[in-house]
């Protein structure tokens, strides 16, 4: 099947299949909301596509799965930040999980019934990820972890956790397991953000128990896990919300009174550019390419694009922002973290000049 042939099936069905979200549009509505969406695209055949057989998929290119996301975010059928979850996870899962393991969960993530989060980043070890120090000890047949993470996305909400991990000194020391978020020792605790939302929790390890088989890859791969995760948290995960930022682009323009054309057009700009460059970074994947330090790119687009979206509405809104307590509030205020969330732009920035162009080697 062609991709223009899928985009076509695929916007026929949703137009025959009413999804539209209901009136609660809490987060935990939103994540309701998500897993409806999901079964039903899944128990339709349509979320499968993109993802490779053996863990349910009914394979294809990556583009599939992409336009997926796009025509879901784009319709406001879900929110894209929930929705990229599964481009983080679901090939972190087949990468490393032991095949019986990954054919068994990943389609409980794909249809909906589940939800993930991704444990890295800890009070103290942001982008740094080398300085973690949650510690996992082998005791018998199972680890047992202590520690605590920090601005872990919807963790209040999931089932399961990619838990990065220190198992040893050093880069060589860390080690993921993919922990079951009810195993008794886990607290978590949602931090509430200056856009009125706790997205992001705390998470406490206090001698959570932890099966052998539940490592992801072997003792002392977790930080080659993450060199390899990361990408695609700077990639392929903008895929929804670059559909998601179109949309408020053209909301804008029907909201103006009197747009400013070299402000709208910088705008677009700059969503065009991120667009173009997200396709380039999509093909790379559909031609089996592994994705890499490239992707930082990606994400120094995405923030520059995200900000200067809303820094327009502000400026072609007069007072909306400001003054009135529409949905442009918040998704501005969320947008100040752009440069911040995934990895801040300042490193995104040093692993362009360092690892890309070669600058400050000498």
């Amino acid at each position: 099947m062609s991709v223009e042939r899928f985009r076509a099936e695929l916007r026929a069905w949703l137009d025959d299949n009413d999804l539209t979200p209901g009136p609660d549009h809490s987060l935990e509505g939103q994540l309701r909301q998500l897993a409806r969406v999901h079964r039903a695209l899944y128990d339709a055949g349509w979320m499968r596509y993109g993802w490779p057989t053996e863990v349910g998929g009914l394979g294809g290119p990556a583009v599939l799965r992409a336009i997926v996301g796009e025509e879901v975010v784009g319709r406001g059928l879900a929110e894209p930040g929930p929705y990229s979850m599964i481009e983080v996870l679901a090939p972190t899962m087949i990468d490393y999980a032991p095949t019986e393991l990954a054919a068994e969960m990943i389609p409980r993530l794909l249809s909906g019934r589940e939800q993930w989060c991704q444990g890295f980043s800890e009070p103290g070890s942001g982008s740094d990820l080398a300085s973690l120090s949650t510690r996992a000890v082998a005791q018998g047949d199972h680890w047992i972890i202590n520690g605590q993470k920090v601005w872990t996305s919807f963790a209040q909400y999931a089932t399961r956790c990619v838990l990065l991990t220190r198992t040893a000194s050093g880069r060589d020391g860390l080690t993921a397991f993919f922990v079951d978020m009810d195993s008794p020792g886990i607290t978590v605790r949602p931090l509430r953000t200056m856009h009125g939302v706790d997205e992001f929790c705390e998470v406490y390890f206090d001698d959570v128990a932890v099966p052998e088989s539940r490592i992801l890859g072997r003792p002392g791969d977790g930080w080659r896990l993450a060199m390899d995760l990361l990408p695609y948290e700077r990639s392929t995960c903008f895929w929804q919300r670059i559909a998601y930022l179109y949309s408020r682009f053209d909301r804008l323009i029907a909201q103006a009174d009197c747009p400013d054309d070299l402000e709208l057009g910088s705008a677009y700009l700059a969503l065009h550019i991120l667009r173009c460059r997200s396709r380039a970074t999509l093909q790379r994947l559909t031609n089996g390419e592994r994705l890499g330090p490239e992707t930082s790119i990606d994400k120094v687009l995405l923030a520059t694009a995200e900000q200067r979206l809303f820094d327009t509405v502000r400026d072609l809104l007069p007072g909306m922002v400001e003054l009135d307590d529409t949905s442009w509030r918040p998704e501005y205020l969320y947008s100040r973290a752009a440069t911040i969330y995934g990895g801040t732009a300042e490193i995104q920035r040093n692993i362009i000049a360092r690892r890309l162009l070669e600058l400050g080697n000498e």
